[in-house]
C-alpha cells in the first residue's frame, strides 16, 4: 500500500489530522463501526464523563483494529460524532494524543449530533483503515 498525504495548508497540523490521504495498491480495507465507551458486555459506561468516554472509545477502536491485524497508523479516515462538541474539544488531548503516538494521520470530521444510540453515550468514533 502506498499513501500520499495532501496538505495544501499547515493549520490542520495543530489538530493532528490531514486534509487528504491518497492511497493506492491497497490489499485490505477495514471499515469500522462506530466505537464508543462500551464495556466488553456492550453496556455503555462513563455516563456524564466525556474524558472517560473518549479514552474508552479510542481503546475500543484500538482493540478492534488489532483484532483485524491493523493498527492506528493504518487509519485513513476517522469521523467523530459527539453530543457536545465543546466538551469534546475540552478533552481533545485524550483523543488526539494516543492517535498521534500510534502514527495515525487521518482525514475526517467532528460532527455534533443530537443523540447517539444510547442516551448516556456522548462520543462515537468510526474509522476506515487500509493496508
Amino acid at each position: 500500500m502506498r499513501r500520499r498525504i495532501i496538505n495544501p495548508w499547515t493549520w490542520q497540523d495543530d489538530f493532528g489530522y490531514v486534509q487528504a490521504n491518497e492511497v493506492s495498491n491497497v490489499q485490505r480495507t477495514l471499515y469500522c463501526s462506530g466505537q464508543a465507551a462500551d464495556a466488553a458486555n456492550g453496556m455503555a459506561v462513563h455516563a456524564g464523563d466525556m474524558r472517560g468516554q473518549i479514552v474508552l472509545a479510542v481503546e475500543n477502536l484500538t482493540t478492534l483494529l488489532q483484532a483485524a491485524s491493523f493498527d492506528l497508523a493504518d487509519i485513513v479516515r476517522l469521523n467523530i460524532y459527539t453530543t457536545d462538541v465543546d466538551r469534546f474539544l475540552e478533552h481533545y488531548d485524550a483523543f488526539i494524543v494516543p492517535l498521534t503516538e500510534g502514527g495515525c494521520r487521518h482525514t475526517g470530521s467532528l460532527l455534533g449530533v443530537a443523540r447517539l444510540a444510547f442516551p448516556e453515550m456522548m462520543v462515537e468514533i468510526e474509522a476506515t483503515a487500509v493496508r
